[in-house]
């Protein structure tokens, strides 16, 4: 019989804060929360500059510009223009994917 799975919840940038507090206890909560959130607005700012990050052990985040581009309306079939754009893309590091296959098979390798 397996073990009945604990509820992910999502964690956010409050969580997070209480989570390195956790981690390093000389640290009050209102300074976890400075450093959380110029951890990412600095991630954010580099983003708009269209700077790739990465970050060891989590993996890379790029800058992208998609061009225009023909798409349709799935409810009328209406073609429309998809306008020009810059996007966001993460891809995760070897070792996070790692992690995260390992923890979902339980441990056991594949």
């Amino acid at each position: 019989m397996t073990e009945p799975e604990l509820p992910c919840r999502t964690l956010n940038k409050a969580g997070l804060a209480d989570k390195i507090v956790e981690r390093i206890p000389d640290l009050d909560r209102p300074r976890a929360k400075l450093i959380v959130e110029a951890f990412f607005e600095l991630l954010s700012s580099n983003l708009e500059e269209g700077c790739t990050l990465k970050i060891a052990g989590l993996g890379n985040f790029t800058v992208r510009d998609k061009v225009a581009r023909p798409g349709r309306n799935l409810k009328t079939g209406e073609v429309v223009t998809i306008t020009e754009r810059r996007v966001v893309s993460f891809h995760p590091s070897g070792t996070l994917n790692a992690r995260v296959t390992e923890n979902l098979l339980g441990g056991s390798k594949a």
